[in-house]
């Protein structure tokens, strides 16, 4: 890729001259010279400097958005034309939550690998956002995942709907919360438990919350006792202590197994059913294995997913 860009997108990404200058091995001065030399061939200010560093102007957001396509898809092309000199089958790369392993993906894998014996499968298990992070860094071809509604302006990717889903709260037997059907406010004197809880630098994909409006992005069941990135460990902990587990109600003949039981809600108080779909970047859609992956998880998702969640 042009020399010029991956400078660009250095400084972009590390928020200054010198931050840049260092990771790709060039003086300062040339780094700078090479910018001031792009903005004048465009025409427009790319970054705005002050004594923190640099951010983008809007015109160098959008010049950032669609070179960073231009880098994945660089990338993308030498794996394959390596993968073809080394004669390496392409293989799979999925992101996607521990429900939709567990209820499809799982046969999905399993048949892929029959079929294709030599290609290498690699599945990413976590929350929606630390897969949309890999999804942008191109780490993984697409990911299974709740549709995300307030992701910066700048995430280019498409949302494929399975299907709407709602959550239940699960807990131990023999808990208080079985004894009746119960209201959110009920459940929530209880102590939760989150698994795969979104980490501080997956932030920076959401929209900032507007003034006045700090709490919004507040879960609506709060109060956590324990967290995870591990759903075994959230299992055990729930089966061990009155804590409550907030997850897909999907997951109950599962976690039934794992001797939880879900908690009966009365008329009303259940949790907002939300969309669950396939994210996937706009060009990768073009890609035959993606085009084929994609058709295969919509068959297999539609029987499971067919629901009354509203």
């Amino acid at each position: 890729m042009d020399k010029v860009l991956v400078q660009f997108l250095a400084v972009a990404e590390e928020g200054s001259i010198s931050g840049a200058a260092t990771s790709l091995l060039v003086t300062q001065p040339t780094l700078t010279f090479n910018l001031k030399k792009l903005e004048q061939m465009l025409g427009v200010a790319l970054f705005e400097r002050s004594s923190r560093g640099v951010t983008l102007t809007r015109y160098g957001e959008t010049l950032y958005e669609h070179v960073s396509i231009m880098r994945r898809l660089y990338d993308n092309a030498l794996d394959s034309i390596e993968r073809q000199r080394l004669q390496i089958e392409d293989g799979l790369s999925i992101g996607s939550g521990y429900s939709w392993w567990t209820l499809f993906l799982k046969d999905i894998v399993l048949e892929h690998g029959k079929r294709h014996p030599d290609a290498p499968v690699n599945v990413t298990l976590g929350n929606t956002l630390r897969c949309m992070d890999q999804l942008l860094a191109g780490d993984i071809s697409l990911f299974i995942g709740h549709r995300i509604d307030d992701l910066v302006q700048g995430v280019r990717a498409d949302f494929l709907m399975l299907g709407m889903i709602r959550d239940g709260f699960f807990v131990r037997e023999a808990h208080p919360l079985l004894e009746a059907a119960r209201t959110l406010q009920e459940v929530s004197k209880y102590p939760s438990t989150l698994a795969f809880p979104p980490e501080a630098r997956q932030q920076r994909l959401l929209l900032e919350p507007e003034h006045g409006d700090r709490g919004r992005r507040q879960p609506e069941y709060i109060g956590r006792a324990f967290t995870s990135n591990s759903l075994d460990a959230c299992l055990q902990y729930v089966s061990a202590t009155d804590a409550v587990l907030r997850h897909t109600n999907l997951m109950a003949p599962t976690f039934s197994t794992k001797g939880l039981r879900m908690v009966s809600m009365l008329p009303g108080e259940q949790p907002k059913s939300r969309p669950v779909g396939i994210y996937v970047l706009p060009e990768r859609r073009i890609d035959k294995r993606v085009s084929e992956l994609i058709a295969l998880i919509q068959a297999r998702a539609a029987p499971i997913l067919d629901i009354d969640a509203g």
